[in-house]
């Protein structure tokens, strides 16, 4: 079993639930999270209402899956980087579980 990670702006979510349609993984959560891209981690009360454009709307998607799914999955998000050259390309991690309830 692997833990299938994958982060991407918000307007790229249809585009990746059809990598995990292809890949065949049914089972996934989502999550909204704010993207830093500067580096440097932000100070959230002095920010508060900040509306500078180094915060990006973005998602985080996340599976726990079979090693081939996984795989076909960061595969096809590769080719998706590769046909739609971005400043923000699809970011997929695999990582081992090494112990499950399951």
């Amino acid at each position: 079993m692997k833990l299938l990670i994958v982060t991407f702006l918000k307007d790229y979510q249809e585009d990746v639930q059809k990598i995990f349609k292809q890949a065949q993984i049914t089972a996934f959560s989502i999550a909204d999270v704010t993207g830093f891209k500067d580096g440097q981690a932000p100070d959230l009360l002095e920010d508060w209402f900040a509306s500078g454009d180094e915060k990006f709307d973005s998602q985080v998607i996340f599976s726990f899956t079979e090693n081939q799914k996984a795989e076909l999955a960061l595969e096809l998000a590769n080719n998706y980087n590769t046909q739609n050259e971005t400043k923000f390309p699809v970011r997929a991690f695999i990582v081992p579980v090494e112990k499950s309830n399951l």
